[in-house]
This record gives structure tokens, C-alpha cells and sequence, in this order.
């Protein structure tokens, strides 16, 4: 299960510039977003259905944070796992944050397409991003649109996302994208945080929130192989979360949002192999609200990456010291692998041929073999493991 990095809100200044002007929207439009955006009884007045981004975003994890759930941050490679995103959000009743990678970007645009200089994985991503505007608002719940890991010798896809997300915010008022996670953990921390800051003053023009990793997420995924990583570097220092926070506070409108590891990994491990010490969460808040002394007593929102084998009692005492958002990739992968599985054991004798089956020689079997079919049972398994993720993450009926 790939519950993702500890991610952490700093929103020491949070309120996000007003909106560039923009045409002016016809009757049709206007009509057409009054009846697709409604306010939630649960949730800050400033969140509405459809993609959240900007002031909203932030007052959507900052309401998570003192109500005591986390979101599931689920990474998708195409319209089916974003449809099991939809579907399960609306059936849980909560917010969801749907996420790409560089590899599930490029996925998206097709493995053949030319990806020089990332132009496949930008292009994916954009194009899904799209895509998940133009449905999110028909499910009826808050959706963040979010990038996970960007190490060092992939900035340019986040420069091609950047682009991207300034001309969205050009013409729409916002930026394409809710967020986007920089993973440098790789570097020192000056220079982690030294070049997430460069970022943080590009994001926070547009309105975009960053995610930013500290410490090591072991194991491997898409690309990002951690397996033989130095224990000592799953464990976050609070010395360093209070670093960060101080840097990128200086960025004028500044939101961001701290990965911190605490034992995190990646993949599916049997129960006892991953050390989770939820503690340093804890300890980290108790050690900033000490030193900011606002009266926050926890300062911090951290998001979860990595929570595979880990008890719901751990994960309920992290969201406890603040997080707000977990991250789910391994599971959900099984999840809808199983789906199709067990649909083709279901329909086995069916699916042998085009015409013949247990009910005669010359029945046809297209009904069977059409792609929806086995494309929708993996679905609905997503769906039906992202509710029980909910659940765990105390996401279950939040919105009214």
C-alpha cells in the first residue's frame, strides 16, 4: 500500500493573492458553474466541488487538520483509476486528491509517443489533469489535482507542469494543477530546500501549493529506488522540518507542505518489516509550537507517504499529529489487477474465443469481451479498497 510521504502545510501566509483578471464568462458558463458548485455543511465555505486549488486548498487541509481525517492521495495512470477516485469520493463522502507521476504521465500520453525532453510525461499529465476538470464536478466532491515525487534530474518535467499550470492560470483565474511535490531528499538539506524555495516563489505567483520531502521514503517506485537507502535516513530530524519551514515562510503567499519520513517505504511488506515511529510527527509539532510559540500547538500538516504494512492504529496516531494527506499506490494497483482477475475467472469459459461458449457452439461472447467489462470490474475494486482507505483515514462522511 503506498500511503506517501509525511506532508506537511506550512501556510504561515496563506492568503492567496486575488485572482488575475479574466474575461468576463458568458450567461451559459455562469449558469452552468452555479450548478455544479456547492457548498459542503462540513467543510470551510470556500471549498466547492470540482478541483480545489489556491485559498481553498489550503483551508480544505487546514479543516482536515483540526477535524482529525487525512485524504487519500491515490496515484492513477489512466481514465479507469480516475474514475475508481471519482466514484469512491462520492461513495465515502469526502474529498480526494488525484495524483500523477512522471512515468504515469507519460503512461497516459502512450509509451510510443515521443518523450524527448519529457514532452510525453508533461503532455500525459496535462491532458489527464484536463480531463479530471472536466469530470470531477458531476461526482459532487472536492478533488486536488496533484504530481508526486520530482527528484533532482527531473525539474524540467516540473518546468514543462509550471508552464503549463501559468497558462491555465491565464485564462482561468487559477493554476491547472492543485499542487506539485519536489522530491530532493537525495541532496543536502541547504540545497533541497535552497532550490524548493526558487520553486516556492514561481508556485506561490500562481497559487500553486508545494509538497516537499524530507528524509528518505525507502523501497522502490516508478522510478525512484530507495531499497538500499541507510535506515538512519527514514527518520526525520525536527531540526530540519523548523529549517524548512523558516526558508520557505520568507516567500511572500507562500504554501507548502512537508514530506516527512517517519519509517516510511514503499511497496507491500508482510506485517513487522516496516518500523513506522509515528512519535517524530508528534515530537516535531511539540518542537515548532515551542519554538514559533503562536499557540499552534501543531503547526505542521504532514502527509504520509509509504504506509505499507502498517496497523490502523499507527495510522490513526499519525493523522493525530497532524496529517492530512496519505498517499496509496501499491494497494490500489492490487485492488484493480484483482477486479479483472476475478472477472475473467468469473466469465473463464466465455472468454476463450469469439464464438462459442457453455451455452453453444455459435453463441458470440463480444458482450464478454468488450474492454469495459473487465476494465470496470478493476474499477469498482478500486473503488470499493479506496473506501476502506477512507475509513482508515477518518474520511468518511466529512463533507455534510
Amino acid at each position: 500500500m503506498k500511503f506517501s510521504t509525511a506532508f506537511l502545510l506550512a501556510t504561515p501566509a496563506v492568503a492567496f493573492s486575488p485572482a488575475a483578471p479574466i474575461s468576463r464568462p458568458s450567461a451559459l458558463k455562469m449558469s452552468t458553474e452555479a450548478a455544479t458548485e456547492k457548498a459542503f455543511a462540513k467543510l470551510p465555505a470556500s471549498v466547492n466541488a470540482g478541483v480545489v486549488t489556491g485559498k481553498a486548498l489550503v483551508d480544505l487541509l487546514d479543516h482536515a487538520k483540526v477535524a482529525g481525517f487525512a485524504i487519500p492521495g491515490v496515484n492513477v495512470v489512466g481514465t479507469n483509476s480516475i474514475n475508481s477516485c471519482m466514484e469512491a469520493a462520492k461513495k465515502y463522502g469526502g474529498p480526494i486528491m488525484v495524483t500523477f507521476s512522471k512515468g504515469g504521465g507519460q503512461f497516459i500520453a502512450g509509451k510510443a509517443a515521443d518523450n524527448t525532453d519529457d514532452a510525453a510525461s508533461i503532455a500525459g499529465c496535462v491532458a489527464a489533469a484536463k480531463h479530471v476538470r472536466e469530470v470531477a464536478a458531476l461526482y459532487d466532491v472536492p478533488v486536488v489535482l496533484h504530481t508526486d515525487h520530482c527528484q533532482k534530474a527531473w525539474l524540467p518535467w516540473m518546468d514543462g507542469l509550471f508552464e503549463a499550470n501559468k497558462a491555465y492560470y491565464e485564462s482561468h483565474g487559477e493554476p491547472l494543477f492543485s499542487s506539485h511535490m519536489l522530491d530532493l531528499s537525495e541532496e543536502s538539506l541547504e540545497e533541497n530546500i535552497g532550490i524548493c524555495k526558487e520553486y516556492m516563489e514561481k508556485f506561490a505567483s500562481i497559487d500553486i501549493l508545494l509538497e516537499f520531502e524530507l528524509g528518505v521514503t525507502g523501497g522502490e517506485e516508478d522510478g525512484v529506488d530507495n531499497t538500499d537507502v541507510d535506515s538512519a535516513r527514514l527518520y526525520t530530524q525536527p531540526e530540519e522540518v523548523m529549517y524548512a519551514y523558516e526558508q520557505l515562510s520568507q516567500v511572500e503567499n507562500a504554501a507548502f507542505t512537508c514530506a516527512a519520513s517517519f519509517g516510511n517505504v514503499h511497496g507491500v511488506y508482510a506485517p513487522g518489516n516496516v518500523e513506522l515511529r509515528p512519535e517524530i510527527l508528534h515530537n516535531t509539532q511539540k518542537y515548532m509550537a515551542e519554538k514559533i510559540g503562536d499557540g499552534e500547538d501543531k503547526p505542521m500538516k504532514f502527509v504520509f507517504h509509504g504506509g505499507s504494512g502498517s496497523s490502523v492504529d499507527d495510522i490513526k496516531y499519525a493523522i493525530e499529529a497532524g496529517v492530512i494527506k496519505m498517499n496509496i499506490d501499491t494497494d490500489t494497483q492490487w485492488a484493480f489487477w484483482d477486479g479483472v482477475r476475478a472477472y475473467e475467472a468469473k466469465y473463464h469459459d466465455y472468454l476463450q474465443g469469439q464464438i462459442g461458449n457453455p451455452e453453444g457452439d455459435d453463441k458470440p461472447n463480444k458482450k464478454y469481451y468488450d474492454p469495459r467489462m473487465s476494465l470496470r470490474s478493476g474499477e469498482e475494486a478500486m473503488a470499493e479498497r479506496l473506501c476502506q482507505a477512507a475509513e482508515d483515514l477518518n474520511c468518511v462522511n466529512v463533507l455534510n
